[in-house]
C-alpha cells in the first residue's frame, strides 16, 4: 500500500491545450478516492498520469514518498482495471489472473503462483470459472477476472478507469457492492474514475469533483452533498439535481419572483455582502427531498423557520417509495421528492414547505456557495 501525492501536476498538450491544471491531491495510504466529473473534465487523464500512461507536463507525482514522474508504468508497482476488461481472449481465467505473476522478477514458483490464484479466485468467487475463456463469461464475471488480475500481485495501489460502465444497471449495482467489500478487505490505496455520481457517492472515502481540468471540490460524499462549494458541484451531485432559482440578496432575505425567502443564517448578508457581484444577484438552491407536502408537515417542525411556496404540478412520477413532482412557479421549474402519503396530483396548485436551514445561496456570477 502507498500514499499518492499529486503536487501541482499538469497535463499540457503540444497545441497548448491543458487537460489537467495544477492538481493538488493527497491520497492517504489505504484510502478509496473517486475522481468524478463530466466527459472531458480531466479525470481519466489524471488517472493516466498516476499510472504513467500520460507524461506529466508540470508538477510532481510521488508514490510512497518517491518521485515517479520519469518512472515507467511497470516500475510504479500499481495495477489498473480498465473499462473494457482488457483480458487475453486465448487464455483461461486462470491464465489471465496468473499472467502478472509470470512477469515478476524473480518469478514466483509454480506453487506460489497456484496459491495466489486460488486465494484471489476464492475472494472473487471465480473458483468455478478458472478453466473457462473470457468469451464464455458474463460481463460481471469478466470484470471480476480483470480485478483478480490486478490484485493477484498485491500492488501498492489500484487504479480503476470506469470499470462498471459496460454493465447493465442491475449488475452495476451488484458490482459496486463487490468492489466496496474488496477494497475494505484488502485495504489497498484505490483511485477510481467514474462519470456516475451514484458510484462516486456510494464507493469513495473521499470524492474529487473535476470540471475542465480543475478540481472543484474534494470531500466526503456527505460534504459534497450537504455543503457544495459552488453551483457546479451542487448541480452535479445529487439525483434529481438540486433545484436552483434566481433571486436578489437583500437585508431581509432573498427576493425571488415568487416571494421573499428567509435566509438560512441571519448573519449571511453581513458576512457575504462583499462577495456578491453585481446588484446582489444570487441563486437559491434546495434539494428535492427538502420540499414537502405542507399538508403532511407540522407547522412547528424543523430547526429553522418554515417557509411555504405555491406551485402548479406539471408532471408526477410515481416510483412506489417516492413521488417526484415537477412543478411550475414564477421564475422556473422545481422538482419535489414527496412521500407516497401525499395526495398531491398532476394539475394541482400545491402548497409545499421547507425549512430555511435547508436552502443554499450562491453568487449568481461566480457560483460560489455563500452559505458555507
Amino acid at each position: 500500500m502507498a500514499e499518492i501525492v499529486a503536487d501541482g501536476i499538469t497535463k499540457r498538450y503540444p497545441d497548448g491545450a491543458v487537460a489537467v491544471a495544477e492538481l493538488d491531491l493527497t491520497i492517504a495510504d489505504g484510502e478509496f478516492v473517486i475522481l468524478v466529473g463530466p466527459s472531458g473534465c480531466g479525470k481519466s487523464t489524471t488517472l493516466n498520469m498516476i499510472a504513467g500512461l500520460e507524461e506529466i507536463s508540470d508538477g510532481e507525482l510521488r508514490i510512497d514518498g518517491e518521485r515517479v514522474n520519469e518512472k515507467a508504468p511497470r516500475d510504479r508497482d500499481i495495477a489498473m482495471v480498465f473499462q473494457n476488461y482488457a483480458l487475453y481472449p486465448h487464455m483461461t481465467v486462470r491464465g489471465n489472473i496468473e499472467f502478472p505473476l509470470t512477469l515478476m522478477r524473480p518469478k514466483p514458483s509454480r506453487e506460489e503462483i497456484d496459491a495466489k490464484v486460488a486465494q484471489v479466485s476464492e475472494i472473487l468467487g471465480l473458483d468455478d470459472y478458472l478453466d473457462r475463456k473470457p468469451a464464455q463469461l458474463s460481463g460481471g464475471q469478466r470484470q471480476r477476472v480483470a480485478m483478480g488480475r490486478a490484485i493477484v500481485r498485491s500492488p501498492k495501489a489500484f487504479l480503476m478507469d470506469e470499470p462498471l460502465s459496460n454493465l447493465d444497471a442491475k449488475l452495476r449495482g451488484a458490482m459496486r457492492v463487490e468492489i466496496a467489500r474488496l477494497q475494505a478487505r484488502l485495504g489497498t490505496t484505490t483511485v477510481y474514475v467514474t462519470h456516475d455520481q451514484t458510484e462516486a457517492m456510494t464507493l469513495g472515502d473521499r470524492v474529487v469533483v473535476m470540471r475542465d481540468g480543475h478540481v472543484q471540490q474534494v470531500g466526503t460524499p456527505d460534504d459534497l452533498y450537504n455543503n457544495p462549494a459552488n453551483l457546479f458541484v451542487a448541480g452535479f451531485i445529487g439525483s434529481p439535481a438540486m433545484n436552483t432559482l434566481t433571486g436578489r440578496l437583500t437585508a431581509d432575505g432573498v427576493q425571488t419572483d415568487f416571494g421573499m425567502l428567509a435566509l438560512p443564517d441571519a448573519g449571511l448578508v453581513g458576512r457575504n455582502a462583499t462577495r456578491v457581484h453585481g446588484d446582489g444577484d444570487v441563486v437559491v438552491g434546495i434539494r428535492p427531498e427538502h420540499l414537502h407536502d405542507a399538508a403532511l408537515v407540522s407547522p412547528a417542525s424543523g430547526p429553522g423557520g418554515r417557509q411555504e411556496i405555491l406551485a402548479t404540478v406539471d408532471v408526477l412520477e410515481s416510483l412506489g417509495s417516492d413521488n417526484y413532482a415537477h412543478l411550475q412557479l414564477p421564475g422556473g421549474e422545481i422538482v419535489a421528492r414527496l412521500s407516497p402519503r401525499s395526495h398531491i396530483r398532476r394539475g394541482d396548485r400545491a402548497t409545499l414547505c421547507f425549512d430555511t436551514t435547508d436552502i443554499a445561496v450562491f453568487d449568481a456570477r461566480t457560483g460560489v456557495n455563500l452559505s458555507r
